[in-house]
């Protein structure tokens, strides 16, 4: 049973923008920090961006000025405005939930490829 559904992902060029989504239940989303993911070939994966529920956000060095996350607590969806898309974006983007004490979700991933 998928838990977290990403939506968003595509081809761009350089310098372009994406808005990356991901839904989950509202048991969920309410319980849990939220955050976005990317493994890119040959690479592990990395924590690109985090928020938790009270509104506290983490970037990467890499996308920080670039990316921006939020959560819709309306719409129990968490969101990543992507900006100035660079090559090295290029991943598959998962979307992560986890809270202390319990399991880390993920979904299954929205491919993002940044061509030049």
């Amino acid at each position: 049973q998928v838990q977290l559904v990403e939506s968003g992902g595509g081809l761009v060029q350089a310098g372009g923008s994406l808005r990356l989504s991901c839904v989950t239940s509202e048991n969920i989303f309410s319980s849990n920090s939220m955050g976005w993911y990317r493994q890119a070939p040959g690479n592990q994966r990395e924590m690109v961006a985090t928020i938790t529920r009270g509104g506290n956000i983490n970037y990467a060095d890499s996308v920080k000025g670039r990316f921006t996350i939020s959560r819709d607590n309306t719409e129990n969806t968490v969101y990543l405005q992507m900006n100035s898309l660079k090559r090295e974006d290029t991943a598959v983007y998962y979307c992560r939930a986890w809270r202390t004490g319990g399991p880390i979700l993920y979904g299954r991933g929205t491919q993002v490829i940044v061509s030049s």
